[in-house]
């Protein structure tokens, strides 16, 4: 990756992760608290949803930043002119590589990396795939006779999003339930699979869904704000 495309990557990318997260936090807050073993109203219902968002500003711009940064330059690294049916195994491992760039050591993170990852192997590749592809054009290029515009990114970030939101959402639930249970505890531990069990055992598929409609509106409304900044502004720059 050249300079200026390291620049325009990190500017589009940081940017992008500041206006989704401004948006989207209270609904975030609403989901986890969906999700909490102690129930919505006890652990706090709808008071003080906006509680964090200055900070999850500030730290919104480097992680997007360092995600989009570290997603197109293995996307350059592994590109292959071999077929165009590889493509999605590439967005794959760069998305996968942009997850696992954003590390940070605090508890849960191992559930965290488990859950993006997988997230992030659904929603990127069908994000692309709905765009163009670099031989091939997807449907809705073709339909219309030239490459989607940031607007129409915008449409196949939603989608992508929802979708992914929706089938690792117990991933999700798995998550919230290790970073609020009690220090010692057997989830505390970070077991996702245990802390699955505990929840299908104890509330079965329902609470392996716990959160599943607040979240997929979330992450479509926050795919729809953030591919579709990330691409209007790398336009504007290149």
């Amino acid at each position: 990756m050249e300079r200026g495309g390291f620049l325009v990557s990190l500017t589009a990318g940081g940017l992008a992760g500041v206006c989704v997260d401004l948006i989207l936090f209270p609904l975030d807050t609403v989901k986890t608290r969906l999700q909490s073993p102690q129930g919505f109203k006890k652990s706090g219902g709808f008071h003080g949803i906006y509680a964090g968002v200055p900070s999850t500003a500030i730290g919104s711009f480097p992680n997007a930043a360092a995600f989009f940064v570290t997603y197109e330059y293995m996307k350059a690294v592994l590109h292959t002119d071999a077929s165009p049916y590889f493509a999605p195994v590439t967005h794959m491992l760069a998305a996968s590589f942009g997850e696992i760039g954003l590390l940070g050591l605090y508890r849960g993170y191992k559930s965290t990396v488990l859950r993006e990852i997988p997230f992030s192997l659904v929603q990127f590749p069908l994000w692309e795939s709905l765009k163009k592809h670099s031989k091939t054009q997807d449907l809705w290029s073709w339909k219309q006779g030239h490459v989607v515009n940031s607007w129409q990114s915008a449409v196949c970030g939603a989608f992508a999003g929802g979708f992914a939101a929706a089938v690792t959402t117990p991933l999700d639930v798995a998550k919230t339930r290790i970073m609020l249970a009690k220090a010692g505890s057997r989830t505390a531990s970070g077991n996702v699979l245990s802390a699955l069990h505990g929840v299908w055992r104890t509330q079965g598929i329902s609470g392996l869904f716990a959160g599943v409609v607040p979240r997929m509106s979330a992450i479509s409304l926050g795919g729809f704000i953030f591919l579709g900044t990330y691409d209007k502004i790398r336009s504007l720059l290149l």
